[in-house]
Order: structure tokens, then sequence, then C-alpha cells
């Protein structure tokens, strides 16, 4: 689904040329990502049971709030580093197996599993950054990030409020905008796709998630029900600021493009280079940090080559970077925390600063 872009011969050959090479020069066997998928299955899946099993046998509060925050933040690694594979069928050979393992990690997280993988896969991953096409920019009025957008009088001061709406997205993606998207027209969902067992896996996430993280702590629990709403708020405010300057980072810094459209609807650059340029990475050759974050810190590779997984992203990068650096492209980056700095410099230049 590339029909929108504009289609330039020296970028598709650039396209295959990087396909070619990567497709020549990865060397990292099998057995050993198996290896590494178990290693890290172990250790998130492993760590978010001990910390949801530790919330029931705690008795002191301030601990139940930190423990509460920390499976939080745990849970949220381990979506980071299994369902967005997951969603892209880049673990097991069945997509039916990978879409069912997604959607439990997503049920796990609160949010609605096949509203957000039909938005991020036909929409997010066609057209990063591309107004009316990428699902993404889909944000509150009140932050401001894509050029040429309505500006109002408050987005002067968005780079100081932001990080303070950011710590309430989780929350609102949990129990508002999944409402939203269910029962308004949503032009990246066909209206037959909304039927009834739609719905139906809507409802079940929606009561499973409430039960495990809300009804079962209140009855089974050593704490009164005014704690376990304390806890699961603190989680929600913790998480989610982390959640969403990681997913702004990965598009939203100073250096990163907003490809426009003509009145045709067609995008502004090719396929490619839409990719390239709207997406930012973070320690892209760093194994650490691909461990931590999943494979988000290397955007780059993960919208050029979604299929593959992301333990392979650090070995693909060292090609991805070495090739675009030949044809004079040099890819955005960033350390983390200097794409938070770059993110709010962003939204103060966005803000009319």
């Amino acid at each position: 689904m590339r029909d929108k872009h504009i289609q330039i011969p020296a970028d598709a050959e650039l396209l295959k040329l990087l396909n070619r090479k990567v497709g020549e020069e990865l060397n990292l066997g099998k057995n050993r990502v198996q290896i590494l998928l178990w290693i890290k299955f172990i250790f998130y899946f492993g760590t978010s049971v001990f910390l949801y099993y530790s919330l029931y046998h705690i008795t002191n509060p301030v601990y139940f709030i930190l423990c509460f925050i920390a499976y939080g933040f745990i849970s949220l690694l381990f979506a980071f580093n299994f369902a967005h594979d997951f969603s892209h069928n880049a673990i097991f050979k069945s997509k039916w197996l990978n879409n069912l393992s997604y959607s439990i990690i997503y049920t796990l997280k609160g949010a609605h599993a096949e509203a957000w993988k039909k938005r991020h896969i036909h929409s997010h991953h066609y057209a990063p950054n591309v107004e009316a096409y990428d699902s993404d920019l889909k944000i509150a009025k009140f932050i401001r990030v894509t050029p040429g957008s309505e500006q109002k009088w408050y987005h002067r001061f968005q780079h100081i409020y932001a990080p303070f709406a950011y710590t309430t997205y989780s929350l609102f993606w949990v129990f508002i905008k999944d409402f939203i998207i269910l029962y308004s027209d949503d032009e990246f969902t066909e209206k037959e796709e909304k039927g009834f067992t739609y719905h139906l896996s809507f409802w079940i996430q929606k009561l499973v998630y409430i039960c495990y993280l809300l009804v079962f702590p209140v009855l089974f629990s050593a704490m009164n029900w005014p704690w376990v709403i304390a806890g699961f708020l603190c989680m929600h405010l913790a998480q989610s600021l982390f959640l969403l300057f990681t997913f702004f980072m990965t598009h939203h810094v100073e250096s990163t493009a907003y490809p426009t459209t003509d009145e045709q609807g067609y995008i502004n650059t090719s396929w490619v280079l839409n990719q390239i340029r709207s997406s930012n990475d973070m320690h892209p050759f760093s194994p650490i940090a691909n461990f931590i974050l999943g494979g988000f810190n290397n955007h780059i590779a993960h919208h050029l080559f979604p299929h593959y997984h992301h333990i392979y992203y650090p070995t693909i990068n060292k090609i991805i970077y070495r090739v675009l650096r030949e044809h004079n492209i040099e890819p955005n980056q960033t350390s983390y925390w200097g794409g938070i700095v770059s993110h709010l410099r962003l939204l103060r230049h966005m803000g009319g600063d």
C-alpha cells in the first residue's frame, strides 16, 4: 500500500538495496534468537507475575503502591518486548497464534487489541507523520506537533504542561479513547468490522482488565479499597509518562519530518524516505537499550523491516546506517534523555516560541 507516495526511481533502488543487503548480511542464527527470546520472556513475564503475586501479600500501604507502580512498569516493558512484535507476526509462523498472544498481552494492559492493531499497521506504518493518514497524529488538541495544524494560544505553554498531561494518557486510552473508537465513525476501521465479534472482544478485554487489577485486589489483597484505587492510579500515572515520552520520541523530535500531501492526497515523498525521515532512533546499536525497550529505540529498522523480530534490529541497524550514509542520508538519532529534551524543544517551537 504505497500508491499515495510519489514514485522516485532512486529511492526505489535504495529500498531494493537495503532489502538485499539485510538479506545477505544478517547472520544472527535462529537458535541464538530463540534463546534470547526465552531469556526475555522468562525475565519480563516472570517479574510481572512475581510483582502481581506480591500485591496480595504486602501489608504496608506504601510498599503496596510501590509494588503496583513496579508491576505497571515491568508489564509495560513486557508489552513493548512482545506485543508489538506479535502484532506484526514477527515471532510465530502462525498468524493466529501471533494475534492470540498479542491480544492477551494487550488485554493485560487494558487496551482494546483490535482497535490499536488495525490503526497501527494500516495507518501509522503506511505513512508515519502524514496528516490524515497516520492515526497516531490524532492526539488531543492541547498538544501540537504537526506543522500546519491549528495553533492555539495555550500551545505557547505546551512544553511546560505536556509532561503533566502525559501522566493521564494510559487512563485516557483504557477508559475513554477505546470507547470513543468503538462507538464513533472511524475512518481507519470499516463499519462492518465493528460487528458482534469486535464488540464481544472489546467487553471481554475490558472486563478482564478491571477484574484482575481492581476487583481481585480489592477482594483478596490485604489492602482496603482506597489503597487499591490509589495504587492503580499511581501505576497509571507513572507508566503513562514513560509510555508517552517513549512513543513520542520515536517520531516527534526536532529532526523528524512531517511530509505533506497535495489536493489529491498524494504524499510529497517516497515510501522509504517517509519511513526514514519521520522516525527517530535512540541508542540504535545498543543491545541493552534493545533489551529494555523491545525495539522501540530502533524505529527506522522497525518501519523498514517490521517482519523481523526486534532482536535483529541492532545488527540490521549497522547495515541500514552504512547504506544510508553511503547515499548521504543521515538517520535521525538521539539518546533516550536527549530525545526527551528534543521532544520538549519541538513542543516549544510548535507552540510559537
